[in-house]
């Protein structure tokens, strides 16, 4: 873990949610000297009180470790606002709707805009009786590949890892409109509009 709790950030947070050091260490089955304690750089929270903490504080372990509190934008839950994360380190693929905070293997993960389409990663949609065939003529080595493909309605979520030495494609039920995905480990995330076909 790159990151751990600071004693300004327990302060702010506290005072945020208008706690005496005492409330809080009341919440927490500690004493109000070792919450001073914490806040003042003299001592750290053990590893088990990290997530009552975040509970106590109202915020999320990841946002507790950072120190940045994240404002829900998020309030309708369409699918159509999906948000994807990957670990640079693990490769793991985190789906949100709409943005989070999230870490993975100690690292706090950006959230993923799309790139423009660059010719090199063009994602070409075939539909084929009820479903999308999606393919993209692209690597698939062990250092330079596609990721995942995924495919995004309004009402839901789609997603297919694939991994190096598979080929780059996927099959998606058709859903409706919506949006076609492609991760490209090295150069991001790429999109395309899916649509307008009849189901078979």
């Amino acid at each position: 873990m790159t990151n751990y709790v600071t004693g300004s950030t327990i302060k702010r947070l506290r005072e945020d949610k208008g706690y005496t050091q005492k409330q809080l260490a009341n919440l927490l089955s500690v004493s109000d000297k070792t919450v001073s304690k914490w806040e003042s750089g003299r001592g750290l929270p053990d590893i088990s009180l990290i997530e009552p903490l975040g509970r106590a504080l109202n915020v999320s372990v990841a946002e507790l470790l950072s120190g940045e509190c994240v404002t829900n934008r998020n309030r309708c839950g369409n699918m159509a606002k999906s948000c994807f994360y990957v670990c640079p380190v693990c490769g793991n693929v985190i789906h949100s709707i709409g943005e989070g905070a999230f870490s993975c293997c100690g690292v706090a993960l950006p959230v993923l805009e799309t790139e423009e389409d660059d010719g090199a990663h063009e994602i070409v949609i075939e539909p084929v009786e009820n479903e999308y065939f999606v393919t993209l003529d692209h690597p698939m080595e062990k250092t330079h590949y596609i990721s995942f493909l995924a495919y995004v309605t309004n009402d839901r979520v789609q997603i297919v890892k694939l991994y190096p030495e598979q080929s780059a494609q996927a099959r998606f039920a058709i859903r409706g409109r919506g949006t076609i995905y492609a991760y490209c480990n090295r150069h991001g995330l790429f999109a395309k509009r899916a649509g307008g076909y009849k189901k078979g």
